[in-house]
């Protein structure tokens, strides 16, 4: 049994997501999301840091996976952004837990089965393979399907591992 988190890194509203993951069984465990209040950008800052600095003592992930920064067409929004997922990280960063970045793209792949997958779709394939009883709010979802596309590559990689040291025993 492993606890993952999933971030999904905004400046108004990060999202998280904390599942068990078995074998290649996974549940949810919590999620939501920290929504940060006032104006000045420092403050909510640090309401992403507190926020993440609280679930990363609750839960003790094993491992971490966060969303990478896209290239937004306004260069504010790509601003902040960049702060609020820079935030994050060094909250996720002082648990010690390894941290791994996936594209919004890799994400939408590896829990929908399509890269260009709309965002309903990823809420409704998270609440389907978590066995939800409704689909989470949009950057809770987000966050879930973070964790989750690391689950599935945690389950690839150690079949691929397994794989590797067959052929090295056949071989020898």
């Amino acid at each position: 049994m492993t606890i993952l988190l999933g971030i999904d890194p905004g400046s108004r509203h990060t999202g998280y997501g904390v599942i068990e993951q078995q074998g290649n069984r996974s549940r949810a465990l919590t999620f939501g999301t920290i929504s940060t209040r006032g104006e000045d950008m420092a403050p909510r800052l640090g309401q992403i840091f507190t926020g993440l600095t609280e679930l990363l003592t609750r839960f003790q992930p094993a491992e971490i996976s966060i969303e990478k920064v896209f290239m937004a067409r306004n260069a504010d929004s790509a601003l902040k952004l960049g702060q609020a997922r820079g935030a994050a990280l060094a909250a996720l960063v002082q648990s010690g837990a390894p941290i791994f970045e996936y594209s919004a793209r890799q994400v939408k792949q590896a829990v929908v089965g399509s890269g260009g997958a709309e965002k309903v779709q990823v809420a409704e394939m998270v609440r389907h393979l978590l066995g939800l009883d409704k689909r989470p709010q949009a950057d809770a979802a987000d966050a879930l399907a973070i964790a989750l596309c690391h689950a599935h590559m945690r389950v690839s990689l150690a079949r691929i591992a397994g794989a590797s040291a067959v052929r090295r025993r056949r071989i020898r």
